[in-house]
């Protein structure tokens, strides 16, 4: 069976969803909180409400089953029920799976959290691919729906291995989202666009299993079943960037990879990857990272030491 070159990528960028949160709020309600992160996931379980972030002139109506998809953003506002005479009553969006435990999914408005987090690499792969601000709607994305009742079912639930469960649901959540979103909107062109391209597929498959080889143009147009001119084309207008440059950024993921986590050799890496020498592996890695391999080991290795490190009592 032909490689499943999207989910090596998401792995190499290390794609992390969380489900961080949710409320389950009645009557008129309204609530604010800082974005923290770089991409975050809401979701509609039950109910409606109505969301507002930097960037937007007006709210999005959120219904069951929705999914906002927010990157970048610095603040969210969201606001539920209808209008009435007095305040709403103030939620914290951020806090904890708020009253989900006595949630009635007939009346109460549901909303979950996702956070999602990847490495800096992962930025060129979603960031610049997903808009500030998009929409899954429930009416698109009949599994999603499905997905979001079992999120929920765990978290108000609270069973024995829960806490495991919701994690591994986080990236479930995350990556049906993505696919959704794929499957409703054309992604411009970039890393997603050519992974899920199915033309390309087998010559992104050759590529990916070899990235050592020294491709060729001639030769991964055969591979597509395309004329070379044919290819080349509609290679650019989905990456957005040639075959040659596309494998040049492979081969870079596949090294930030080794260094953050191998001990192998900068040399022996080079070779590995189909440079001639480490000094021209060096230079390529210096010119698309903006360091060497020796000092981009060192501070990442260095950064999860110092996270993982206790704090003082």
């Amino acid at each position: 069976m032909m490689g499943d070159q999207l989910s090596e990528v998401l792995d190499l960028v290390e794609i992390r969803g969380a489900v961080y949160g949710g409320f389950a709020a009645g009557g008129s309600w309204a609530g604010r909180a800082p974005c923290h992160d770089a991409m975050k996931l809401i979701a509609m379980v039950s109910g409606r409400c109505r969301l507002l972030t930097d960037g937007l002139d007006e709210p999005i109506e959120l219904a069951p089953g929705d999914v906002a998809i927010l990157s970048n953003r610095t603040w969210l506002e969201a606001e539920g029920g209808p209008p009435g005479p007095g305040p709403r009553r103030r939620i914290a969006p951020e806090e904890s799976f708020t009253g989900l435990a006595d949630a009635d999914r007939a009346t109460d408005d549901v909303v979950l959290g996702t956070a999602v987090d990847f490495n800096p690499a992962g930025r060129e792969l979603l960031l610049r691919a997903l808009p500030p601000v998009g929409v899954v709607r429930a009416s698109s994305a009949t599994p999603l729906r499905a997905l979001l009742d079992q999120v929920f079912d765990e978290v108000a639930g609270r069973r024995t291995g829960s806490d495991f469960a919701v994690r591994q649901y986080g990236q479930l959540l995350f990556l049906a989202v993505l696919r959704a979103y794929l499957d409703q909107t054309e992604a411009p062109p970039g890393w997603l666009r050519v992974l899920t391209d199915e033309r390309l597929r087998p010559a992104l498959a050759a590529m990916h299993a070899d990235p050592a080889a020294p491709w060729g143009l001639e030769q991964l147009a055969r591979t597509a079943a395309m004329s070379r001119s044919a290819f080349a084309r509609h290679f650019r207008a989905a990456a957005g960037m040639p075959p040659v440059a596309y494998l040049s950024r492979y081969r870079m993921l596949l090294a930030q990879r080794a260094l953050r986590h191998d001990d192998v050799r900068v040399g022996a890496l080079a070779a590995d990857l189909g440079y001639a020498s480490e000094a021209a592996f060096s230079n390529a890695f210096k010119r698309e990272i903006g360091e060497s391999p020796l000092h981009y080991r060192r501070r990442v290795r260095g950064e999860r030491s110092e996270r993982r490190r206790p704090a003082p009592a």
